[in-house]
């Protein structure tokens, strides 16, 4: 399966039996998939949500939002037991004016579910790490 390292941006080919053994990108040598949540801005966007064969699930944030802070650690256990199975990345709503107008973001926290590039599902509001990876399946 293709994954984009969310480092350097640079596509990848991971056998999907080695997804959860920490693969490392051919580039930049970082782990693609090392259960980490990782920051992307509006230049990196597309190319890891579209360029990832795993389903991406983008969290809509913003420093001041006090649901957002209060999610943060729970989406860091999500990306932590979702290793090898999805990605998790978040989005600085501020930071990414044009992200949260090209996908509607009336409200955050707003996570979205993205496989191959295609929006699946969406929902706002703070989620517990449980409701997370249960939503995300």
């Amino acid at each position: 399966m293709l994954i984009t390292c969310p480092y350097c941006l640079t596509r990848n080919r991971v056998p999907p039996e080695r997804a959860t053994e920490d693969p490392s990108c051919g580039r930049c040598g970082k782990a693609v998939l090392d259960g980490r949540v990782h920051e992307l801005d509006e230049a990196g966007f597309d190319a890891v949500v579209a360029g990832s064969e795993l389903p991406v699930l983008v969290d809509f944030w913003a420093p001041w939002c006090g649901p957002c802070r209060m999610m943060a650690p729970q989406f860091e256990e999500a990306a932590r037991q979702l290793k090898g199975r999805a990605l998790l990345v978040k989005v600085n709503s501020d930071e990414a004016p044009r992200l949260s107008q090209r996908f509607t973001i009336r409200s955050i926290p707003t996570l979205i579910q993205f496989r191959e590039g295609q929006e699946l599902q969406r929902m706002s509001g703070a989620l517990q790490s449980a409701q997370i990876i249960g939503w995300l399946k």
